[in-house]
């Protein structure tokens, strides 16, 4: 089959009628609207999205980037058919409405939509402008009969393509598929082709009708939404492992009682001790924050708050190694202030440095006193008689911030009824009034409270509920003996 004829823009005798121009007015002026619409979403979506993970942010600009594909080509679409794709005789082809020629050919719309026909009888074949641009041929070699266009496509795709053309003529079936070209400069497209058999009077195929789309934007765009999902789901799906196994970290290292515990047990000047995790927002990563309450030799208790900085398996392993440092060291006999100068070297050669901020504090039941030292970390609370404040703070700086330091250490003598809050400082995270204004203001409740679990709980009504956006402990130990 061998011809050479050439159809205006969308041309030929099985067109269908052009709209009304008014009604394809009102939805290009519809879908410029959208358009702009679009771009404030895009916009607001990626300010909005803060500190998301690249892949998230990638997956949203990728769904942008799709929707903003397909207005185009719809405006293509319908601005063809309200042009109605004439010929202008006195217009030199290539020029553009008015006659000028574009500076660069990037600058002229690609094509989108082309349309052909092929006469069975005749060996007539018509070709649109645009199919001419979507195949990249010259329109001077004239348009591609029905044995040579197989040859443009895919050899993967031939068989399919051989098929579906068959079945149209001979069955009267109708194309519908899309296949993958590569053009005479060498760039592939991907073409959606749709068409049709034609029938004489008698009901023979007189000839077959397609239009063809080319929508390889439109699938690279959806391609990268798809990559953009993936990445996205391996990203949450690893980042959840993450916290699984960091939450699984910090939950093993932290007292294996709930509730309240008496230390020493059966010392009557013992403490009753009670703690609380206050954990963070569910996708939020757990982070190196720790109470404890530990039995030491001589009927002594090591009591301790602290924060590792960061979040996630990090935080949790830092926390895990220096607790069990912590509490180590404290079972030798080693006071609170050098115990952190010791835990300060040990992070010093550490292969993954880390800032820690702690209070560690030894009662002696004994003599009713509290030694306590702190790295950088808000001072413990008294509480006693219906009054809180809290205890003069020792100098210290952050664990891992600096070698060769000391911390200081002082004493607080207690009384029988005493109230100790220690709290870390993501406690009031939620509330831009202070924690430690908002634990004295507590003072009354406390010293109407029997024991230790009534004054935690006291602490947990004040401070949980709702979304926190970081994890917090808090300690609470009572004198009572």
């Amino acid at each position: 089959m061998a011809a050479a004829s050439r159809l205006p823009r969308a041309a030929g005798p099985h067109a269908p009628q052009q709209p009304e121009r008014s009604a394809v007015a009102t939805l290009l002026g519809q879908i410029a609207r959208l358009r702009g619409s679009l771009e404030a979403v895009r916009r607001e979506t990626i300010a909005a999205a803060g500190d998301a993970e690249e892949a998230e942010l990638r997956w949203q600009r990728a769904l942008c980037d799709l929707a903003a594909r397909q207005l185009d080509s719809l405006t293509v679409q319908l601005g063809q058919l309200r042009a109605g794709h004439p010929v202008d005789a006195d217009r030199e082809e290539g020029a553009g409405p008015d006659g000028v020629f574009p500076a660069d050919p990037l600058d002229r719309p690609q094509p989108r939509v082309g349309s052909a026909e092929w006469h069975l009888l005749s060996d007539i074949v018509d070709w649109s402008d645009d199919l001419f641009d979507i195949f990249g041929r010259d329109p001077g070699d004239g348009p591609l009969s029905l044995d040579e266009l197989p040859s443009w496509f895919d050899s993967a795709d031939q068989p399919r393509l051989t098929a579906m053309v068959t079945d149209c003529l001979v069955d009267g079936k109708p194309i519908d598929g899309e296949f993958r070209i590569r053009r005479p400069d060498g760039t592939p497209r991907t073409l959606h082709v749709v068409g049709e058999p034609v029938l004489d009077a008698g009901g023979a195929t007189e000839s077959m009708w397609t239009v063809v789309r080319d929508v390889t934007e439109l699938r690279r765009s959806r391609q990268a939404v798809r990559e953009s999902e993936s990445a996205l789901q391996r990203e949450r799906h690893f980042a959840a492992a993450e916290r699984r196994i960091a939450q699984e970290l910090h939950e093993s290292v932290l007292p294996p009682w709930r509730g309240a515990v008496h230390l020493p047990a059966g010392d009557p000047a013992a403490l009753t001790v009670a703690g609380h995790h206050f954990p963070a927002a569910a996708d939020t990563p757990v982070s190196g924050v720790w109470y404890d309450a530990l039995p030491l030799p001589g009927g002594h208790t090591l009591l301790g708050v602290g924060d590792v900085a960061g979040r996630g398996v990090p935080a949790a392993a830092g926390m895990t190694m220096l607790l069990g440092a912590l509490r180590g060291m404290a079972l030798g006999g080693t006071d609170p202030a050098a115990l952190l100068g010791r835990a300060n070297e040990l992070l010093e050669v550490s292969a993954q440095p880390v800032l820690v901020g702690t209070v560690c504090c030894r009662y002696d039941p004994a003599a009713r006193t509290l030694r306590w030292a702190r790295a950088a970390h808000v001072s413990p609370l008294l509480f006693r008689a219906g009054a809180g404040r809290p205890l003069t703070a020792p100098e210290g700086v952050l664990l891992g911030a600096t070698a060769d330091t000391s911390y200081a250490q002082v004493s607080e003598p207690l009384q029988a009824g005493d109230l100790l809050l220690l709290h870390t400082a993501g406690l009031g995270a939620r509330n831009p009034e202070p924690a430690r204004e908002r634990l004295l203001a507590l003072a009354p409740r406390f010293a109407a409270a029997p024991g230790a679990p009534d004054c935690l709980r006291t602490v947990v009504e004040e401070f949980g509920g709702g979304r926190r956006g970081d994890d917090a402990c808090v300690l609470v130990a009572k004198v009572t003996g």
